[in-house]
């Protein structure tokens, strides 16, 4: 396999929201616009476990960042993502819009869904809401026949995974999860063992 990795200009620090990430990255993948700067790789998450995407992901600290396909297959070699509670809403500052969704999974080691031994390791898949999934990057000047030979990919069904590790004491008011921003859904989500009892009241 070619050698993924990505090294970020001298005095680049890459600490994006999650507004940023589906605005100005998510959204501009998905519309076959060129992203600047260019460092998100692809990459296809599933076949690795996540203590081996150091060189393959973009690493900025203890976190590591790539576009994948959006799938139910989240088997690895060694385990599984479990996904935790619902889907949340990416909400932009600017125009109080939803963007995208933001969904949680927990890294399971393991081949059994049922027996697999919970880690720390967490992953935030964000997706194009519906509204936003851009179907205009299909220009209507392109021929039938060049659509035949190579079909376009359905660019919609991209998604960009952050995969971390958490600290056992994140759990402290100044644990943070690192920097990374979290609501209050994203807190209880994280702060329970049983994932499957979580039910939230329908509004």
């Amino acid at each position: 396999m070619a050698d993924n990795t990505v090294n970020l200009p001298p005095g680049f620090r890459f600490y994006p929201t999650d507004e940023e990430l589906i605005v100005h990255f998510l959204h501009r993948k998905a519309s076959l616009l060129p992203c600047h700067p260019d460092v998100i790789p692809d990459l296809e998450l599933y076949p690795y476990d996540p203590w081996d995407l150091q060189g393959k992901a973009l690493g900025e600290g203890n976190q590591w960042y790539y576009y994948s396909r959006r799938t139910q297959n989240r088997v690895t070699v060694n385990g599984y993502w479990k996904a935790m509670g619902m889907e949340e809403a990416v909400i932009a500052a600017s125009s109080n819009k939803r963007v995208g969704m933001k969904k949680y999974f927990v890294f399971f080691e393991g081949e059994h869904p049922n027996s697999g031994i919970k880690t720390n390791w967490v992953m935030q898949e964000y997706r194009l809401s519906d509204s936003s999934s851009s179907s205009s990057s299909r220009s209507p000047s392109s021929s039938s026949s060049r659509r035949k030979s190579q079909p376009k990919p359905d660019y919609r069904k991209w998604v960009i995974c952050r995969v971390y590790e958490r600290d056992n004491d994140d759990d402290d008011e100044d644990g943070g999860d690192n920097g990374i921003e979290l609501s209050c859904l994203d807190e209880v989500f994280l702060s329970m063992d049983d994932l499957e009892e979580i039910s939230l009241p329908v509004s």
